[in-house]
């Protein structure tokens, strides 16, 4: 009988006990990006049950007619659960019994399983796209509105993207793993035993990098007097106002003003999808970055912003107000409503 090698039976374990976070974390992610969402709305799909700002995207998409998103839509939470379960048991039982013939059964299963879920996951978004109200306040042109099912579709103004969250990858990586281990061994039952030596580790080095690899861009302090705004080109001088956009890839746009800043993603100066984050400086801490979801603003002319936008960033609604009660006339908004009056 053939049978797996120590190594691969002890990776093998390891990877059906490290398929136990999808109990903890989501295995699927939806995004939503618009330039008065610049950060993104999300929705996160677990085993069990829905997460993020769905009511948010609850009350965009009733203005096109689309149902509202509930956990009730979605019954496959009721068995997931043990679904995942089986397959944790099934890797342990190939693990223990070291047969071959068990690790190339748990790879068929995965495959159709895998398959299953994106068709399951596919017909649920072509019903939730399709089936618009036709008396919604927006008419969408030939009423769909399907997300995409994996990468990225332009739906009106928004972006979106649908791909594996932390759960979702975990389950791509132990089963790439397990293949290679499945593929390894039966090479090595062809007496192929010194490539099999030197593509285990390898495959070794590949989980470990899957799992603790990433990348994480970081702002950029703004030095007044000698950087210059990405949009107007000016100098920016003004230590109670700016801005940054800092993307995916570790690019720094900096801004003097909201409003310049606004032009620049109104005009596409970066793609939504390659933002990694939105940034506003404190008013009352020029060293102080502020993320765009944390960001409330003050807006009054008397202010006086370097290119007429006139709005200044706190943290949080309550430094806000308090400063908007000093400036007579002024009012506090958040920057999604902020960008829709700049850019008109």
């Amino acid at each position: 009988m053939k049978t797996l090698t120590v190594v691969s039976r002890i990776i093998i374990a390891a990877g059906s006990l490290a398929m136990v976070i999808l109990y903890f974390v989501p295995a699927w992610s939806i995004y939503l990006i618009a330039p008065q969402y610049p950060e993104g709305l999300s929705m996160q799909i677990w085993l069990y049950k829905i997460s993020g700002q769905v009511e948010i995207i609850n009350g965009l998409n009733h203005y096109i007619g689309m149902k509202h998103i509930k956990t009730d839509m979605f019954p496959e939470f009721k068995f997931l659960v043990y679904i995942l379960g089986f397959f944790i048991l099934f890797g342990l039982v190939a693990a223990l019994t070291g047969r071959i013939k068990l690790l190339f059964a748990y790879l068929v299963l995965s495959v159709i399983g895998g398959a299953a879920a994106l068709i399951d996951f596919y017909k649920w978004g072509y019903d939730y796209g399709h089936n618009l109200d036709s008396s919604a306040a927006i008419r969408v042109p030939g009423l769909s509105y399907q997300p995409p099912l994996i990468g990225h579709k332009k739906l009106l103004n928004f972006d979106a993207y649908s791909y594996p969250d932390t759960g979702g990858w975990v389950i791509v990586a132990v089963t790439a793993v397990f293949f290679i281990i499945w593929l390894i061994e039966w090479r090595k039952n062809k007496k192929q035993k010194e490539m099999g030596r030197h593509i285990l580790p390898a495959a070794s080095l590949v989980f470990t990098l899957l799992f603790f690899t990433g990348c994480n861009p970081k702002a950029e302090k703004i030095i007044y007097g000698q950087d210059n705004c990405a949009e107007c080109k000016m100098q920016i001088s003004d230590p109670k106002f700016g801005a940054e956009i800092v993307t995916k890839k570790s690019k720094v746009y900096k801004f003097d003003d909201v409003h310049c800043l606004a032009v620049f993603l109104e005009r596409r100066g970066v793609e939504m999808d390659d933002i990694h984050q939105t940034l506003f400086v404190n008013y009352n801490n020029q060293n102080d970055f502020i993320k765009v979801s944390n960001a409330e603003f003050v807006v009054s002319s008397r202010l006086k912003s370097p290119m007429g936008g006139n709005a200044a960033a706190f943290r949080g609604e309550a430094e806000a107000k308090k400063k908007s009660t000093e400036i007579e006339g002024s009012r506090t908004t958040n920057w999604a409503t902020l960008y829709n009056i700049l850019i008109k």
